[in-house]
Order: C-alpha cells, then sequence, then structure tokens
C-alpha cells in the first residue's frame, strides 16, 4: 500500500469543513451567521462535505501494483507543491482557522454607528413610505412562512392591543407599521427589549432601543430601533439590554416626525440567545 500525503491533507480538510457545521449546527450557532431558514441549505452543505470526505478517505491509500500514470502522463509525481497550490490550501485553511480560533460574535451598537444612523437625517423626506432597511419586508423570526392571510391577520392585532409587545416574531413589522404611522398608534402602551444604541445629536435623556434585523446573513445586518426617553437614559451605555414600558408618542427628530417611547419603566436584562430578528417569505398559495 502507497500512502498519499497530498490525499491525506485534503481528507484531513473535509474532514475539518465537516466538523465546523456539525458543530455550528448542534450547538445552534449557526443562526448567527445566518438567517435560520437558511440552515437546511447549511445542513446540505455539511452532508456533502461528510460525502466527499469517504470518497477521499479511499484516495489515501493506494494498493502495490496499483496501474498509475507512468511516463508520459503530463506531470512529475516527485516534484513539489508550486506556489500556486500553497497559495491556494492556506486560502481554504485560514477560515477554518477563524471559525474554529473564534466564537461567533453578537454584533453591537460600535458595528450599528458604521452602518450609519437608525434615526432619520435632515435630507430625509418625512413623506418616505418605508424605511430603506426593512422595505418592501413582511417577517417573523426563524424559518416560520405565513400566508397572507395570517400575516394581515397579526398586523390587525397590532392595531387592537392595548399593549404592544413587540415580540421577536412580530417585532419588525410591528416597527415598520408603527415607523410609517406614529399617529395612529399615538398614546398607546408598549413593551420593547434590544440593546442601547445611541448616535450623535440625542439629548442625555434619551437613547435609541435597537434589534439587529438580518435578511441573509451578518453580511446584510441593519439596525432598527425606537427612540426612548427616560430621565436617566444617560447612565445607560451602549450595547447595554434593556426592558422598556412606556407610551409612545410623537415627537420631531430632524425636522421628521418620528415615535417616541415616553418610558415609565425600565430595567437592564441579559442579552438573550437570540438577539437578533430575521425576514421570511410569505407563502404563496
Amino acid at each position: 500500500m502507497r500512502f498519499h500525503f497530498r490525499q491525506f491533507l485534503r481528507a484531513i480538510m473535509l474532514a475539518s469543513f465537516s466538523l465546523f457545521f456539525i458543530r455550528l449546527h448542534v450547538t445552534e450557532e449557526i443562526t448567527k451567521y445566518v438567517n435560520p431558514k437558511y440552515t437546511v441549505m447549511s445542513q446540505i452543505a455539511a452532508g456533502i462535505f461528510v460525502l466527499l470526505l469517504f470518497i477521499q478517505i479511499f484516495r489515501i491509500w493506494e494498493p502495490d501494483g496499483h496501474p498509475h500514470c507512468h511516463a508520459g502522463c503530463g506531470h512529475d509525481h516527485h516534484s513539489n507543491v508550486g506556489a500556486g497550490k500553497r497559495i491556494s490550501f492556506f486560502i481554504i485553511l485560514f477560515p477554518l482557522l477563524v471559525g474554529f480560533a473564534f466564537p461567533p460574535a453578537v454584533l453591537d451598537a460600535s458595528l450599528a454607528e458604521n452602518k450609519g444612523t437608525v434615526l432619520p437625517q435632515p435630507r430625509e423626506s418625512q413623506q418616505q413610505d418605508s424605511l430603506p432597511a426593512i422595505e418592501h419586508q413582511k417577517v417573523l423570526p426563524n424559518d416560520n412562512y405565513l400566508s397572507q392571510g395570517e400575516y394581515n391577520k397579526r398586523m390587525e392585532q397590532l392595531k387592537k392591543q392595548n399593549v404592544i409587545e413587540m415580540k421577536e416574531e412580530v417585532f419588525a413589522p410591528y416597527y415598520e407599521e408603527i415607523e410609517n404611522h406614529p399617529k395612529s398608534y399615538r398614546g398607546k402602551k408598549i413593551k420593547v427589549s434590544g440593546f442601547v444604541y445611541k448616535e450623535a445629536g440625542l439629548s442625555p435623556h434619551q437613547l435609541v432601543i435597537s434589534r439587529f434585523l438580518i435578511t441573509h446573513c451578518l453580511a446584510d445586518a441593519s439596525v432598527i430601533g425606537i427612540l426612548t426617553e427616560f430621565e436617566k437614559a444617560s447612565q445607560y451605555q451602549p450595547d447595554t439590554w434593556m426592558e422598556i414600558e412606556g407610551t409612545l408618542q410623537i415627537t420631531t427628530y430632524n425636522g421628521v416626525e418620528v415615535p417616541v417611547i415616553k418610558a415609565d419603566k425600565w430595567k437592564v436584562i441579559p442579552q438573550p440567545s437570540q438577539p437578533y430578528i430575521y425576514p421570511v417569505l410569505i407563502k404563496i398559495l
């Protein structure tokens, strides 16, 4: 039997990728990288890596006397690995090293600041129909799908609630509705949780209770949030997770009418195990 070192290296890399994907799914950390509705695709990818690994294992050893390429086959079995192959090897190895060495980090207020402001700027029109971050999205978390009728029913419930609870499964559609029609919800009680975000121009008694909306993966993450006011707001630092209860009112920020929560109850809470919110598709029946 003859041992093929290059085939062995390829098997090691396939095994590493398989282990990496399997670990992400077992620990459920995959949702910190992609929208959960794509986890099936990731599971398929993991299965393909495992299949390729089994195939590759049989290429590591070659029986003696096995007919092999001899003179004239077009390549030299004793030649060293070229520079190009070395580079491609390290390109493939790098994401594995990063993935195993560093746990997935949750997006925070510093990244939100780099992505731009949450609240409207002076150049934005008061007549804008939808916030760019959630334009044309009808959303619930994870891999849930709703029919158009189910979605409409959820939105009707929003209008009838005495206390609007911004739970993860309805956060984004409720948020968009309130942002687009703040006068319809003025005076209603609201309960919301998220991380503290502060941007230039806010008063000491103001902060934004925010969440990251993930459409496909972390690369397209956008931050959405509701302006909140209470006397002790200045005491809470960015990235602090808080639960806020209060009343929806309307204020003017940079010449644009926006909803604002006049908080009467607030408390610091632990960061939830699933800090993001996700869009899903409306079922076409």
